[in-house]
């Protein structure tokens, strides 16, 4: 096998350094305006505004970042920089009771795809950017 010179350079930069070719995709940050809010509005919008059925059961509003940030009327459901712990990944995820898992009625749920992007946004700070 024959190589040029930008091959090998490439291959000694990832050899010398397995990190870079792991985390640099994984540093793409997430914009809230260009990736969440997409998923919120296609996934969560029909029942978390006023006069739905999630927002007056627990008070959420995600019509904005402010709003969603709020929480609802039992406290906050994001944690910035915490997407373990943050209450809005754990029932989009499932690790909480059957009965209220995330998107509500939705059959398997939101892809993991479109989890990793919400986890990820919280890892991230939860910005409003």
């Amino acid at each position: 096998m024959k190589y040029g010179m930008s091959q090998c350079v490439a291959v000694l930069l990832i050899s010398s350094f397995p990190a870079l070719a792991l985390s640099a995709p994984s540093q793409q940050e997430v914009s809230y305006k260009k990736d969440v809010s997409q998923i919120i509005h296609d996934y969560c919008l029909n029942c978390h505004e006023p006069g739905g059925k999630g927002f007056e059961t627990s008070g959420l509003d995600m019509r904005t970042y402010q709003s969603m940030m709020k929480g609802t009327k039992f406290g906050a459901v994001i944690k910035p920089g915490d997407s373990f712990t943050s209450i809005m990944i754990q029932v989009v995820e499932g690790r909480v009771h059957a009965s209220i898992k995330m998107p509500y009625g939705m059959a398997g749920g939101l892809s993991k795809e479109k989890i990793g992007i919400l986890k990820k946004w919280v890892d991230q700070g939860a910005k409003d950017n």
